[in-house]
């Protein structure tokens, strides 16, 4: 089988996962304010971005070839029901109109969650020490058509409280968005890989933490029924979040449920190939490029990913092709 990879033309003859920008989402973090470009201490390379700010940071995106962004929001106050998410005049509804006016052609995939926008940090509201799953379904679904109304391309709820996507779903069919598709996080497990997003998002839970209602990282069917469920409710695409721990859930997801499927390269193992990069320890480039080819191998039909912009370049840098 050696001759087959004797040169680059033989083995892009023969090669079984192509990567490309078009299948790279870049996430982004809109913060409150003017003029603001604040770095992220632990995720290098990675800043949280004021509206205008973020307008002209689509516009390297867009250049790059990456034709989607995942969008954050950190309002400017918080409190206990996360009431700036579903705020027509939030930071994530104005910065979806903003990007349309500027951008009409960059989808935009806006999350649905309130953890960055609740003082306690739950992704959802709490009473009585535990999150409140059936009110906060109904919260959830006011912030996704506030999120269509602003033009929104596309809504990702993130908080896997069990009904919600039928319920928003429900909800931006009768307010007129029949159109507007949902990115379900359906298996988004309570992982260790999370810490430099709570960071950048602002959203550390002051009280316990999130195993109630996130997926329990030894259960792999469990994530199969989670995304069986999502369907039927009307998810239109499902996720897998993290990546690479989970490529085996990837792999059961897809082929079970055939249905189109993101994996968010989460913020925790950006941080890794980063810190390692920096300290010379694996060629960044390289690196990077293969652990995207390996969840696209696994099954993911696209890649959230805090590289998105300098994969996009490398791929370009070399003429589409994967060297490893």
């Amino acid at each position: 089988m050696r001759r087959m990879r004797r040169s680059e033309a033989l083995r892009a003859l023969v090669r079984e996962t192509d990567l490309s920008a078009s299948h790279l989402i870049q996430p982004a973090f809109v913060v409150a304010g003017e003029g603001v470009r604040e770095e992220v201490s632990s995720m290098p390379g990675v800043e949280r971005f004021s509206i205008s700010e973020l307008v002209a940071e689509a516009t390297e995106i867009a250049t790059a070839g990456i034709g989607a962004i995942l969008l954050f929001g950190i309002p400017a106050s918080k409190d206990e029901s996360g009431s700036g998410a579903y705020d027509d005049e939030g930071v994530v509804q104005m910065a979806v109109r903003a990007l349309k006016e500027a951008h009409p052609d960059l989808t935009v995939i806006t999350d649905v969650c309130l953890c960055e926008y609740t003082s306690h940090g739950h992704c959802g509201f709490v009473r009585d020490g535990e999150v409140d799953n059936d009110l906060t379904i109904e919260l959830l679904a006011k912030t996704a058509i506030s999120h269509a109304e602003a033009g929104a391309d596309a809504v990702a709820p993130s908080d896997m409280m069990d009904g919600r996507v039928g319920t928003i779903r429900h909800q931006l069919d009768e307010e007129g968005h029949a159109g507007v598709p949902i990115v379900a996080y359906s298996a988004k497990y309570a992982s260790a890989f999370y810490g430099p997003f709570r960071e950048a998002a602002e959203s550390t839970p002051e009280l316990g933490d999130r195993r109630g209602y996130q997926l329990d990282p030894a259960n792999a069917a469990e994530a199969v029924r989670e995304a069986q469920l999502d369907l039927e409710e009307g998810a239109d695409m499902l996720m897998v979040k993290p990546a690479l721990p989970y490529l085996d859930v990837v792999r059961r997801v897809k082929q079970e449920t055939g249905a189109p499927l993101a994996v968010y390269h989460v913020s925790g193992e950006y941080s890794m190939l980063k810190a390692a990069a920096a300290n010379g320890w694996i060629d960044e480039p390289a690196a990077v490029l293969e652990t995207l080819t390996a969840i696209r191998r696994a099954g993911a039909d696209a890649i959230v990913t805090y590289y998105a912009k300098e994969a996009a370049g490398w791929l370009q840098a070399e003429s589409g092709s994967i060297t490893v």
